[in-house]
């Protein structure tokens, strides 16, 4: 187990940092292949519409042919999507760069399952650790992403961003080579033929309503906070530099407390922790409206970070307990899904709403609905209460 847990972190290390590369130059390629600016973001919106797309039927190929296949192909894509936006570049046409990022959306939307897969090589006693340790993997992003993204943009002088879409090549290799040495179970006879229950009777049932809600909720006001912040912090004067610093401690809040987060939902339970996340992320709120200094957005942004790895591990680990073996493809490609439809919306109406609204307003918005998270969690926790024997 330690040694596929570890794995499949590096491969989940590999992953985020390919993201966080694109997420540098994805809108500054459009902006750069378009001929008109309102198509800049085009290949944003196409790489997240392949994620989408590719989420549910990754999770159903996965149970018939297994995690580790399915993840081969998911890289071989990423591959393939990389050339070919490469090949793009050179021929400056954005139609066929937009076909190259939907085939790396899929990649994405297929790699996300990593944390998955560390449920199937763990035993009961030890996933939510196998989860959390897996999510640690974008810890290494958050240092390595940033750097890499400058510093293969200088591969060809004479195709400006060809050597990322170069670096992001050998970004699937070592991936595709890491998981050589991954030991994932095939799936189980339970798996595959067992007994499923109708699809609407799992998504009704309370644990997994909060499971998917915590999950969906944090992705979708991070990304939106996240982004938004860069926009109000240009207004409020602030240099690209301290920008660019104060989302490195955000995305490190994000990740280095995944080395913890798995002990502390063992010990403490998984609605727990769900709950203090949801409290970490309102306090991100709080502290945004309190004032516009640089100590303002790096302490939110900090908030924001921790807050979303605590609902976010919570809610995958909760998920766990809402599917039979024969439902596990179903209940968790639908928790993927709409995890990445929150994403992709999200991401566009972020700078829509700091335009519209301003920066205070963002921050409100985001309030109801990690209140109605915290209403569920607690609904949730008194279910549990009350099936449990006196």
């Amino acid at each position: 187990m330690n040694r596929s847990v570890a794995l499949l972190a590096l491969c989940q290390a590999l992953l985020t940092t390919g993201n966080v590369l694109l997420v540098s130059v994805l809108a500054l390629i459009g902006n750069q292949l378009a001929d008109q600016p309102a198509l800049a973001t085009l290949p944003v919106a196409i790489q997240f519409l392949g994620t989408m797309l590719a989420a549910y039927p990754a999770s159903l190929l996965m149970k018939r042919i297994g995690r580790r296949a399915g993840f081969w192909i998911g890289n071989g894509l990423g591959i393939v999507g990389a050339l070919v936006a490469f090949w793009a570049l050179g021929r400056e046409s954005l139609l066929l760069f937009c076909f190259g990022s939907a085939l790396i959306g899929a990649c994405i939307g297929i790699s996300q399952l990593y944390r998955f897969a560390a449920v199937d090589v763990s035993d009961e006693a030890h996933k939510h650790r196998a989860i959390s340790l897996v999510m640690a993997g974008g810890l290494v992003a958050a240092l390595v992403g940033p750097a890499l993204a400058i510093w293969s943009r200088d591969w060809l002088p004479d195709l400006l961003y060809g050597g990322n879409y170069l670096a992001l090549v050998l970004i699937y290799l070592l991936a595709i080579t890491a998981l050589g040495w991954v030991r994932v179970p095939p799936s189980s006879d339970e798996e595959v033929h067992g007994q499923a229950r109708p699809i609407a009777e799992v998504v009704r049932q309370p644990v997994f309503i909060v499971a998917v809600l915590g999950a969906v909720v944090a992705y979708a006001v991070m990304v939106l906070i996240m982004n938004a912040t860069p926009l109000s912090m240009q207004a409020c004067g602030f240099s690209f530099g301290i920008t660019a610093g104060v989302i490195q401690w955000h995305v490190l809040g994000m990740f280095a407390p995944s080395f913890i987060t798995g002990r502390l939902i063992s010990r403490f339970g998984v609605t727990t922790i769900m709950l203090v996340g949801s409290v970490l992320m309102i306090g991100c709120i709080l502290v945004n409206l309190q004032g516009i200094g640089r100590w303002h957005f790096t302490s939110a942004l900090i908030l924001l970070g921790v807050g979303w790895n605590f609902l976010f591990i919570g809610s995958t680990s909760l998920l766990t307990e809402a599917y039979r073996p024969a439902e596990k493809a179903r209940a968790q490609g639908i928790n993927e899904m709409l995890v990445s439809m929150s994403v992709m919306v999200a991401s566009f109406c972020s700078g829509l709403l700091q335009n519209l609204w301003g920066w205070d307003w963002v921050n409100l918005a985001m309030a109801p609905p990690l209140l109605l998270v915290v209403v569920a969690i607690v609904w949730l926790s008194r279910i549990k209460s009350a099936e449990q024997p006196a």
